[in-house]
């Protein structure tokens, strides 16, 4: 068995050109396949930045939230409601809207506002400079340093702005986890100041961050919260909702889901006509082997080697290159989205051996059907 794969091995690599052909077409169509998954991936990463980076365990909201960045205002009663449900440890309120900052330099830029719950500075970023206790200071704000950093001009601690007329301090600059979707800065300030400052309708809540007294609660509490009108999701159920909702509504998934098709057909083309060239070249020595008494299995097995090996070393440098791309973009595009997942990877491993099943389907059946007469004949 040693040899024969051996032998397979060196007739594969002996001819160089179709060879690199095999794995140029196979790497070329994992790459494209990992580079629209991990974008995909990376989209729906940022779409759920609010909720990463807050980290709350339970948000409640008005049912027809479908994104973190669609707020709809909940009333006062609501908060006092959830709090006095049973299983509840603490539930604290929760703004989020958009501004319009003026900047030192009279520039305007749209930012996203986060106002934590006075009280508490429930969800509050981990601070690189200043303290978090500075944001009780009078039109104090926190800077988030993500991608969208350098758009607010590199703020640092003592920085001015203006917004809706109001003077705005940067009094400290903090890091998060995720960066925002759709190229808007981020600032952190109190609730009170941030529907103060902002305007805003009637029901300034936009969500009620619940802390539970233990994960066997959480689904009581969910049914509480929908008696009352009203919906409690998991951070988890959240991001998906999210998600959901960027596939569905937005017709992103099914975009990539066709340029993902698209490089499956791409990588699948190449590689099965280039496959089947190599088998028809290697005709005569499949059928010499063949009449030396070599078994119908062991040519399939012969065959099935340098296909796997072919379709698994083109998927190690796919890899290899799409990291390599999404490495050096995200060190020049600060807004790059991409994210190479597990399952980002675990798609293009079952479409390369789709593709390597094909092909070597394809040789097979030609092998098998060789007549060692034919090949001596000639």
């Amino acid at each position: 068995m040693k040899g024969i794969l051996k032998l397979a091995y060196k007739l594969l690599i002996n001819d160089r050109a179709k060879f690199t052909a095999l794995l140029v077409g196979i790497t070329f169509a994992v790459l494209l396949m990992v580079m629209m998954t991990s974008i995909f991936a990376g989209v729906l990463n940022r779409s759920s930045s609010t909720v990463i980076n807050i980290g709350a365990k339970l948000w409640v909201m008005d049912p027809a939230v479908q994104t973190v960045a669609n707020t709809i205002g909940m009333p006062d009663y609501v908060l006092d409601a959830v709090r006095s449900m049973p299983g509840v440890k603490y539930a604290v309120p929760l703004f989020s809207g958009g501004a319009l900052v003026k900047l030192e330099d009279g520039t305007y830029q749209a930012v996203s506002v986060i106002g934590l719950d006075d009280t508490t500075l429930y969800g509050r970023p981990v601070m690189e400079q200043g303290q978090i206790s500075d944001i009780f200071a009078e039109n104090s704000f926190i800077a988030v340093d993500d991608s969208e950093f350098a758009k607010l001009g590199n703020p640092h601690v003592g920085t001015t702005f203006e917004l809706n007329d109001h003077r705005g301090v940067v009094v400290g600059v903090a890091k998060v986890s995720t960066s925002t979707l759709f190229g808007v800065p981020t600032l952190y300030t109190t609730y009170n100041r941030a529907i103060q400052y902002i305007p805003n309708p009637r029901y300034t809540i936009s969500y009620i961050l619940v802390q539970p007294k233990s994960a066997g609660d959480i689904p009581a509490i969910q049914r509480e919260v929908n008696r009352l009108g009203y919906m409690a999701l998991t951070r988890e159920q959240f991001e998906s909702r999210i998600a959901w909702f960027y596939v569905k509504q937005t017709g992103l998934g099914i975009n990539l889901m066709l340029m993902t098709l698209i490089s499956f057909i791409v990588g699948l083309s190449i590689s099965g006509q280039t496959f089947y060239t190599f088998i028809l070249e290697n005709l005569e020595k499949f059928g010499a082997l063949k009449a030396i008494g070599t078994r119908s299995r062991e040519l399939v097995l012969m065959i099935l080697f340098q296909a796997t090996f072919t379709a698994l070393t083109g998927y190690g440098l796919g890899v290899g290159f799409c990291t390599l791309i999404t490495t050096l973009a995200k060190m020049r595009l600060p807004d790059y989205a991409a994210r190479i997942t597990y399952t980002n990877l675990g798609i293009a491993l079952v479409m390369v051996i789709v593709i390597a099943a094909m092909s070597s389907y394809v040789g097979v059946r030609k092998v098998l059907r060789i007549e060692p007469f034919d090949i001596f004949r000639g």
